[in-house]
């Protein structure tokens, strides 16, 4: 009995270990894609102001200006809430966002 209960406590303690390092690539594809992807609005509006558009294709992205410009808004893009994107999500994509180019396949 003893033996069961130690294996879900792991198992339990696993999961929660991996439900706390959320992913930012898989999180940026459901959150920003529709807007930051190569048809997006995002991208178009973005693109006026600078060469490369693409927040995939960037090398000039930190994190700490990617979670500033999505919770407080920038330009037309609009704050994004914490209700919409917990912090531990937005801080996941940012520094996915803040990797090389290369580095985002």
């Amino acid at each position: 009995m003893r033996a069961v209960i130690a294996f879900v406590l792991a198992v339990a303690s696993a999961t929660a270990t991996h439900a706390q390092t959320p992913d930012g690539k898989a999180l940026y594809k459901e959150k920003c894609v529709m807007c930051h992807d190569k048809t997006g609005m995002g991208t178009g509006i973005l693109s006026r102001r600078v060469k490369v558009a693409e927040l995939l294709l960037r090398n000039d992205l930190n994190a700490a200006f990617v979670t500033t410009a999505a919770r407080a808004g920038i330009g037309n893009m609009p704050a994004i809430p914490r209700g919409e994107v917990s912090d531990a999500q937005l801080q996941a994509i940012a520094d996915f966002l803040a990797l090389a180019p290369e580095a985002k396949q």
